[in-house]
């Protein structure tokens, strides 16, 4: 019976029950692993038969990771630098012992960075929001002036946190109220916590956007996420609801493509429909506007299966299991 890891930080996750029941359906003997157990031996070299070899040994556990037949990423673990690096590490190195690693540390690493994921996907040709990465207040403000209206996020952010809009001159965060302060103020805060700001322009919408879940090249399925009444985001974890949702010919291409141009063999893509010039004006007004031209807003390399599930009975966690079945 072939050994299936999971690695997951939360047991009750609705993914990572559904990505072991899912293993079990195909008779692989799931191991649910949390990586912020993991420890690593590696002991000085012996001789065998005059071939000096070195013995490194990866456990969670009572469970050694070299022993795993795949290993499926759910969710690593957030934390201190440090931490993150030596999980990532074991996945990179586990991989390179020839364990399938789905998805792989680097594609994780790709998705993960906001930044680095946005210029992979302009140089596959795919469609973004304009987007500048600044280091200085004087940058920040004529972006942000040429903008109009503009989102800054955290490279590293997750569930809609963090992010800030600006429009003429005022700033309204995604999942916090803030003291009224000059913009300049704010800006001034975000650098010095963060280094650099991620600026993309807001798109004008319908008060959605979409969540395409591709495995293995294939948009199985996607879903609209609609903003929580009042707000301006759209994820599930920030009130946001799920309808079901089906892909134009051109969503499905960009979605396929956007998950390639990462490296993911799973991920859910976040596509923004935009409105036509006509139908902005008419967004307080009209409930029937029709999308534009989409265009990329981000890749999630960890995405969560439960709002695809819920909205449209489709299960990503078979469609990955099956993968790694006709890979192995």
């Amino acid at each position: 019976m072939k050994k299936i890891g999971i690695v997951i930080t939360d047991p009750e996750d609705w993914t990572a029950r559904a990505l072991t029941d899912a293993a079990r359906k195909k008779d692989f003997s799931p191991f649910v692993l949390d990586l912020r157990a993991a420890e690593v031996s590696m002991n000085s070299a012996t001789r065998e038969s005059e071939v000096e070899k070195s013995t490194v040994v990866f456990k969670v556990g009572d469970t050694k990771l070299s022993d795993l037949d795949a290993i499926i990423v759910r969710d690593a673990g957030a934390g201190a630098f440090e931490g993150v690096s030596f999980r990532f590490d074991i996945l990179r190195e586990l991989e390179d012992e020839g364990i399938p690693v789905v998805n792989s540390p680097e594609a994780i690493r790709n998705a993960a960075n906001k930044y680095h994921a946005s210029y992979l996907l302009a140089k596959a040709g795919l469609p973004v929001p304009r987007t500048v990465a600044v280091q200085d207040m004087e940058a920040a403000l004529k972006v942000i002036s040429r903008f109009g209206d503009a989102v800054i996020k955290p490279v590293f952010g997750y569930k809609g946190k963090d992010i800030a809009r600006v429009r003429n001159g005022e700033v309204r965060f995604s999942d916090r109220k803030v003291e009224p302060s000059s913009l300049e103020s704010i800006l001034n805060q975000l650098l010095e916590e963060r280094g650099m700001l991620y600026i993309q322009e807001f798109i004008e919408n319908p008060g959605r956007d979409i969540r395409a879940f591709v495995v293995g090249g294939t948009a199985i399925g996607a879903i609209y996420r609609k903003a929580a009444s009042g707000s301006w985001v759209n994820n599930l974890s920030q009130g946001g609801n799920a309808d079901r949702c089906v892909l134009t010919e051109e969503q499905k291409e960009i979605a396929e493509k956007a998950a390639l141009a990462v490296s993911t063999t799973f991920a859910g893509v976040d596509i923004i429909e935009g409105l036509t010039d006509d139908l902005s004006k008419e967004i307080e007004t009209n409930s029937s506007q029709t999308e534009g031209s989409p265009k990329i807003l981000e890749v999630n390399g960890t995405p969560s299966g439960k709002g695809i599930f819920d909205a449209c009975g489709i299960n990503p966690a078979e469609y990955i299991i099956e993968y790694i079945e006709n890979t192995l």
